[in-house]
């Protein structure tokens, strides 16, 4: 099967691993795939360099005073009437999706959870040392095979029931190197290396057992980034020997660019999408970030910020539209909570908040929603299926009467900056960073269950209010560097105190608490606190 846009190149670039594959991993990288991703880097790696110099101008219109809007140029395609691909059987009903990393375990009760989807993250829930990352393709590979088991070291035992979940795989974001796989002396991008590993190891294995390959795409900002991961998925689909459109894709729209671009999207798109997803944590981070010159668009403390603040219920409703107007799901975002063991008025108190907000999505005319915990499965599912009932999914509701602007979708919410809201900043960041750089990008804080874009928000808005005038605590305090440093140094004690000397030696938490205080000080912005800390992870790590 060949195709004249789609010819890969002819010749053999050098392609090099910069350590050798974790034992028991081996296999995974044959002559054939290194060939496959050598020649995806070749072709796209500059490509990719492209999109991201699009959204550092991006930015920098933005810091000038420039704010993000519906594209005129593009205002026929949003007003036009067509539709995207149908939705294969086997998607149409995704009414519970959960989410997590790639060790062996999680795996396995995910995939056993009760839910519809098992979304697999090698991007903000897996740190991604060479361990970790090529652990978790071999417990895909066994899980795609029906074959995946995990005996705990107290003898206990893991196997796939008989009605696994359906699983989806998010490969990292764009703006992500993969250091270990080297091309041309230079690394590869890492959403290249985690799909077409993926895609290439089970693609045709999944078509064979009556599913499919299905694909998460990160932290997209506009229809040219998807129209290259487009091109990226025709290119591996030839190489596998797959129809065009084979692979299927959902895309999380977490950025504030992204969701003035969504029918772009989805056009661009077009032969593969089945569905957007309001990843709500990172687009908060998003609209910090790209907002971050804008004094009249600060937030107040996270805790303050919920899915009824009015900008992101607009985002939320102006999703389910567009899907529904394209024939594609809209999916909720993430329940992070975690049952509460022991303390029955606090889990009362987590499963209520879950169950409003799962109420609220259901209500709206969301197809579908994100748990992170098997134990809120059955609370989600329940509200999902009084509203559905038999029904797979909600499309056919197409919400004609959501009319949201520009300005709605920017509108900055009410609400203060507490010191405790700072504070509560500081040691959610040490303690999620120092648990990333020890190899675990997935992890349960204060009874929610963290990945990356919960320590993204921390530091925007701290670097954000510090730099501001117009940041002011509630008590009328201008928050400084100086403050934010000393806050620093006593949250890092209270870690320290509250985890115990031996934990705290064996931990990194010195070294997050170091790593949140250069960034927050770094006059220019680090665009992810991903890339500084990717330098600094551990690769000796044995990963699962």
């Amino acid at each position: 099967m060949q195709n004249p846009a789609h010819v890969m190149p002819a010749f053999a670039p050098t392609v090099s691993l910069a350590a050798e594959p974790p034992p028991d991993t081996e296999f995974l990288l044959s002559d054939e795939l290194c060939a496959l991703l050598a020649q995806l880097a070749i072709r796209y790696r500059s490509e990719i360099g492209l999109l991201l110099d699009e959204r550092v101008e991006t930015q920098q219109r933005f810091n000038a005073g420039a704010l993000p809007d519906f594209a005129a140029e593009t205002r026929g395609l949003r007003e036009g009437d067509w539709k995207v691909a149908p939705i294969p059987e086997g998607l149409q009903d995704r009414r519970v999706e959960i989410t997590g990393p790639v060790e062996r375990k999680m795996v396995i009760n995910a995939l056993n959870s009760g839910a519809r989807v098992f979304m697999a993250d090698f991007e903000d829930s897996t740190t991604p040392t060479w361990a970790n990352l090529m652990h978790g393709q071999h417990n895909l590979y066994d899980a795609v095979r029906g074959a995946i088991e995990f005996t705990n070291p107290d003898g206990r035992e893991y196997r796939l029931g008989p009605n696994p979940a359906v699983l989806m795989v998010r490969p990292r974001g764009l703006h992500l190197e993969e250091r270990h796989v080297v091309v041309e002396g230079l690394p590869m991008p890492g959403a290249l290396f985690d799909a077409a590993v993926f895609l290439f190891h089970n693609a045709r294995e999944l078509v064979i057992r009556g599913s499919g390959p299905y694909l998460y795409l990160p932290k997209l900002e506009n229809e040219n980034e998807a129209a290259v991961w487009d091109a990226v998925l025709t290119d591996i689909e030839y190489s596998l020997g797959l129809t065009p459109g084979t692979v299927k894709v959902t895309v999380l729209v977490e950025t504030i660019t992204a969701v003035f671009r969504m029918h772009e999207i989805l056009h661009a798109l077009r032969r593969r999408v089945v569905g957007l997803n309001c990843g709500r944590w990172d687009y908060i981070f998003s609209y910090i970030k790209r907002l971050r010159g804008h004094p009249d668009r600060i937030l107040p403390d996270r805790n303050q910020v919920s899915m009824e603040t009015p900008f992101l219920r607009a985002y939320s409703r102006l999703l389910i539209q567009t899907c529904h107007r394209r024939g594609v799901l809209a999916m909720g975002g993430m329940a992070a909570q975690i049952p509460v063991r022991g303390d029955d008025e606090a889990n009362s108190v987590a499963l209520a908040r879950v169950r409003a907000d799962k109420e609220r999505e259901a209500g709206d005319g969301h197809d579908g929603t994100w748990v992170a915990h098997p134990g809120l499965v059955p609370v989600a599912m329940e509200i999902f299926d009084r509203v559905l009932g038999d029904a797979p999914n909600q499309v056919a509701v197409q919400r004609d009467d959501v009319h949201v602007s520009a300005a709605d979708l920017l509108e900055p919410p009410p609400g203060t900056i507490t010191e405790a809201g700072v504070r509560g900043n500081i040691a959610v960041a040490i303690r999620y960073l120092a648990a990333w750089l020890s190899g675990s990008g997935c992890v349960p804080i204060n009874n929610l269950m963290e990945d990356a874009a919960t320590a993204e928000i921390a530091r925007a808005q701290l670097w954000q209010w510090v730099r501001s005038d117009a940041a002011r605590l509630d008590d009328g305090r201008k928050l400084s560097r100086l403050l934010v440093r000393n806050w620093l140094l006593q949250e890092l004690d209270a870690v320290r105190s509250a985890v115990g000397d031996d934990a705290y030696r064996d931990g990194r938490f010195r070294q997050a608490a170091d790593l949140l205080e250069r960034i927050t000080a770094d006059d220019e912005f680090v665009e992810f606190i991903t890339l500084p800390a990717y330098k600094e992870i551990d690769d000796d790590d044995p990963g699962t």
